[in-house]
């Protein structure tokens, strides 16, 4: 029987702690899962230094894939990542379905999302990466006409980026480089829409000022509405 232990090792100022699974193996395998959790797989003969360095050397990747996963926030019900969990996409409720298969891979057909994997524990990898990904193509894509719209008032982003925030749905720096959250990709249009005009907003008035609340109302009438809806379903 596989014998699983538990360790940790320090570095810099974060304790990564991480569960050890001894198997019958050649090489010493590490994996980050979408809930920040580390886990081992280690040969049977593996000494705990061996692996406690083998930790530290991948301490600092550990981290950011840890950063990584918490830029989606932590859903108040712990996700699993199975098939029948409910998962939310541009405000849509679909249902996860997870398939073995040679190959990895995320696609979606009427309400389910479905996720191929040679290995079950990826599939949180694989989903929170197609969600990156499809944020990368649809905040541009919803960007450019209210880019457009704004061009009136002699104003234009710098760029449109993503960036993991964990109280802010979007940020315009002094430069005029427009950041949104990930996490918006799991929000209704309307809603990345309304953070998108919010932002180009301070290209015209840096602070929330009585002149910025005008003009954010005259390019977007109903904004509070979904700004209100954002605040409901993601918060």
């Amino acid at each position: 029987m596989d014998q699983v232990n538990h360790d940790s090792i320090q570095y810099g100022s974060s304790v990564i702690e991480y569960s050890i699974e001894y198997t019958n193996r050649k090489t010493l395998g590490i994996s980050v899962h979408p809930d920040g959790s580390v886990s081992l797989k280690a040969p049977l003969d593996a000494g705990c230094e061996m692996i406690k360095e083998r930790v530290r050397k991948r301490a600092s990747w550990i981290l950011r894939q840890k950063r990584y996963f918490e830029s989606f926030g932590v859903p108040t019900t712990p996700r699993r990542y199975v098939s029948g969990e409910s998962h939310l996409y541009l405000g849509r409720q679909y249902m996860l379905r997870v398939t073995p298969s040679h190959v990895n891979a995320v696609h979606y057909q009427s309400n389910i999302i479905e996720v191929e994997c040679r290995q079950r524990r990826d599939a949180g990898v694989l989903l929170l990466t197609w969600y990156r990904q499809r944020a990368k193509v649809k905040f541009p894509e919803y960007a450019q006409p209210i880019i457009e719209q704004f061009s009136v008032y002699g104003v234009k982003p710098k760029g449109i980026s993503i960036r993991r925030m964990e109280k802010r749905w979007g940020y315009c720096t002094k430069d005029g480089q427009i950041y949104l959250n990930p996490r918006l990709i799991c929000a209704p249009r309307c809603c990345i829409e309304y953070v998108i005009t919010h932002e180009l907003c301070h290209l015209v008035h840096r602070n929330h000022t009585k002149a910025f609340y005008a003009l954010l109302t005259k390019e977007m009438p109903h904004w509070e509405k979904w700004k209100a809806k954002l605040e409901r379903i993601m918060m």
